[in-house]
């Protein structure tokens, strides 16, 4: 990215309050909490440029199936795990509180092949994919199972994760939930994992390990949040996530002729799924264009 204007932060600050307002304005009344948006702009060494209640924590929706995957991966790459080895696909999982029965629901995902597949396998490698590129809940558990939480705990820990983003649970485990179990992030450590994605942190076994998963986070599906808000055509891997009053996303960017990027966004805001990704794509940007004063009033 370009050097940034001595003013960034002040002039950030005041387009995003102004853009947060807008986009919130439209939420209903009565009972709901205050809208918490959060925003970390940082380079491939964990370095931000930005931040804006970047500590604040938010339940994690999708965005925990990106520390699952390096960990899949990173298993792999150590032997521990052949990434062609099938897994039985089953919608109904044990939980991790006390091993009772819970079932997702197929109507909630966005995953049709693996659905198709029940009863059948999966390889753990097209598990890893279904879980970043479709954002598979089934996938995802299903790579739980394999891969093992500790495992998750271990990369967060590895890239300097605060003690708020935690993943201790797999998706729809109500029991756990109930017991307080939950996987929660902040827009400061998912900058962290996404630059350590960015940079080939040895630490998590470099190219080996992480240039797998830039190449599937390259392909997700579901771009209506940080790359919306970005010039047509900038390279971007990313992974979002979305549940009704949460909408995230993390992006690795690597615009042509500049210095690559991560940019973090977590809002928690009473809004739908379109107009609160449309908050996250506004948000992006208005990033972008402080960054880059020579465009303002571009489309």
């Amino acid at each position: 990215m370009p050097t940034p204007p001595p003013a960034l932060q002040t002039e950030l600050d005041a387009r995003l309050d102004h853009a947060i307002a807008r986009r919130t304005a439209a939420a209903p009344d009565g009972d709901h909490v205050d809208p918490v948006v959060s925003v970390w702009l940082g380079d491939l060494d964990g370095r931000p440029r930005y931040e804006r209640a970047a500590l604040a924590p938010h339940y994690a929706a999708s965005t925990m199936k990106l520390p699952l995957v390096i960990a899949a991966f990173r298993r792999a790459v150590r032997g521990e795990l052949d990434l062609a080895s099938p897994v039985r696909v089953t919608g109904t999982f044990a939980s991790v509180l006390d091993g009772s029965s819970f079932a997702l629901d197929e109507a909630d995902d966005q995953d049709p092949q693996t659905w198709a597949a029940l009863g059948g396998t999966r390889t753990v490698a097209e598990l890893a994919e279904a879980a970043i590129t479709q954002s598979s809940n089934i996938a995802t558990n299903l790579l739980i199972d394999v891969v093992g939480l500790a495992e998750v705990a271990e990369v967060l820990r590895v890239v300097g994760c605060s003690p708020a983003t935690v993943v201790t649970r797999g998706i729809e485990d109500g029991v756990a939930r109930r017991a307080g179990l939950t996987n929660t992030v902040t827009a400061s450590d998912l900058g962290l994992v996404m630059a350590a994605v960015g940079r080939r942190e040895p630490r998590l076994g470099g190219e080996a390990v992480l240039g797998p998963v830039e190449e599937l986070l390259s392909r997700q599906v579901h771009l209506d949040q940080v790359p919306a808000g970005l010039p047509a055509g900038t390279p971007t891997a990313s992974k979002s996530g979305w549940i009704p009053g949460v909408s995230h996303d993390v992006a690795l960017v690597r615009p042509h002729g500049e210095d690559p990027f991560v940019l973090a966004v977590c809002t928690t805001v009473d809004l739908d799924e379109a107009p609160a990704a449309a908050l996250v794509a506004e948000v992006a940007r208005e990033v972008w264009r402080a960054e880059h004063p020579a465009e303002e009033g571009q489309p």
